[in-house]
C-alpha cells in the first residue's frame, strides 16, 4: 500500500533500464533539478516536506531506492559493488528524466551514496548537501580516521549487525511502541532526538515497514567470523553494501575532477552517525550485549564524524570547499526536526549556484 503524500507532491512510477520505482517530484518540470536520496529503513516519503519548501524555480526529485518503498522487489543489491547499484540507479533515473546537472542532497545511507556520486560524477553535481551522512568509509568495523579495518574480515559490519527482533517486527507490520525493538520505538530512540515526535510519524513508520526483507535484501546475508562480534559481511543487501569491506576508495572522492561545494549539516545529538554511534559494536560492546568483547583497544568505536571531516579536509585541500553546520538539540534528520535551520543553510547553498 502506498504511503499518503503531502500537498504539492506528485507521485509517479518510472521505469529505467535499471529499476522500476516510485518517484516523487515537486516544482516546475523545467526547474533547476534537486535530487534527494533517502536513508536506510526509509523512503522518498521522508523528503516530501523539504521538497515542497524549496524556493521557486527548483524541481525536486526523490526516488524510492532499491530495496525500499515501492521499488521493484526483484531488484537486489549486489553488496560487493558497495553503493554501485544505487549510483547506477540514480544516474539512470536522471538520464531518463533528461537531467544533466543537478543539486544533490543525501541523508544517512543516501549520504553514503552521495559520496560515491561525488567521486564518480562530480562534473554533473552543482552542489552537494549532506544531512547526517554515513561515513565514506562505510559503517562498522573501522578504527581510525583513515578507515583502517578493525579485523581482517571486517567483523562487526554488514547484515549480521541487525537485530533480528527488529526484523521480525517489521515483517509483522508493527506500528506500536509495545517493544523497545519496534520500528516506531527505534525511530524515537535513535533517529529523532527525544522528546521530538514528527507530525507525520505514522507515515514515516509506514515507509519504514515497506523495506524489502530477506537474506538477499534487509538485513542481508552474513558470514560467521572467529572475530568478535562473530559475524562478517555477506554479499547481498543494503547493510552489506555499507560494510567497509566494499567501501569507496576515498582518494577518488578527494582527488576527483570537479569540485562542487559541499554543505555538511548534522544534528549535535545524532546517535546514528557519530564517533560513538548507538549501533556500532565498538559502542555497545563494553555493555556486555555480546559476550567476549575484546576491549576498546582491540575494537574501538568507529570515529565516523572524524572520518567525514578528514575526507572533507582532504577535499578542500585539493581545490574543493565545504561548510560544516551543527544544529543543536537535533538528532539524525535535521531537515525534519529543525526544518527552518536546515532550510536556511540549504537554500543559501543551492541559491548560489
Amino acid at each position: 500500500m502506498s504511503v499518503p503524500t503531502v500537498d504539492g507532491i506528485t507521485k509517479q512510477t518510472i521505469t529505467t533500464d535499471r529499476l522500476t520505482t516510485r518517484v516523487l517530484t515537486a516544482g516546475p518540470d523545467d526547474g533547476i533539478p534537486v535530487l534527494f536520496l533517502h536513508g536506510n529503513l526509509s523512503s522518498a516519503t521522508w523528503w516530501e516536506e523539504t521538497m515542497v519548501r524549496l524556493p521557486d524555480g527548483y524541481r525536486a526529485i526523490a526516488p524510492d531506492q532499491r530495496g525500499f518503498g515501492e521499488a521493484d522487489p526483484a531488484a537486489k543489491v549486489d553488496a560487493t559493488r558497495g553503493m554501485g547499484d544505487y549510483v547506477d540507479d540514480a544516474i539512470a533515473l536522471l538520464d531518463h528524466l533528461g537531467v544533466d546537472r543537478f543539486h544533490l542532497v543525501g541523508n544517512s545511507l543516501g549520504g553514503v551514496i552521495a559520496w560515491w556520486l561525488l567521486a564518480g560524477h562530480s562534473p554533473r553535481i552543482l552542489t552537494l548537501t549532506q544531512a547526517d551522512p554515513g561515513s565514506p568509509h562505510g559503517f562498522g568495523g573501522t578504527r581510525d580516521v583513515a578507515g583502517k579495518p578493525t579485523t581482517e574480515d571486517f567483523a562487526g559490519s554488514g547484515g549480521g549487525l541487525i537485530n533480528p527482533e527488529l526484523v521480525r517486527l517489521i515483517g509483522e507490520g508493527d506500528m506500536s511502541t509495545d517493544s523497545m525493538f519496534s520500528p516506531r520505538a527505534a525511530l524515537r530512540a535513535l533517529v529523532w532526538k527525544p522528546p521530538f515526535i514528527p507530525a507525520r510519524e505514522d507515515e514515516f513508520v509506514a515507509s519504514l515497514l515497506q523495506v524489502h526483507l530477506g537474506d538477499d535484501a534487509y538485513p542481508g546475508d552474513k558470514v560467521m567470523s572467529p572475530n568478535w562480534p562473530f559475524a562478517a559481511p555477506g554479499e547481498l543487501g543494503v547493510n552489506n553494501a555499507l560494510s567497509p569491506k566494499y567501501a569507496l576508495d576515498v582518494s577518488r572522492l578527494v582527488g576527483g575532477a570537479g569540485k562542487p561545494p559541499v554543505l555538511w549539516v548534522r544534528g549535535a545529538q545524532d546517535l546514528a552517525v557519530s564517533n560513538n554511534a548507538a549501533s556500532d559494536p565498538g559502542t555497545w560492546g563494553p555493555m556486555g550485549l555480546v559476550p567476549g568483547f575484546p576491549g576498546t583497544d582491540a575494537y574501538p568505536a568507529q570515529p565516523m564524524i572524524d572520518q567525514i571531516r578528514e575526507v572533507l579536509d582532504g577535499y578542500a585541500a585539493t581545490g574543493g570547499s565545504y561548510e560544516e553546520v551543527v544544529i543543536d538539540d537535533c538528532g539524525h534528520v535535521p531537515f525534519i526536526e529543525k526544518p527552518d535551520e536546515f532550510d536556511k543553510v540549504f537554500h543559501a547553498v543551492i541559491g548560489g549556484y
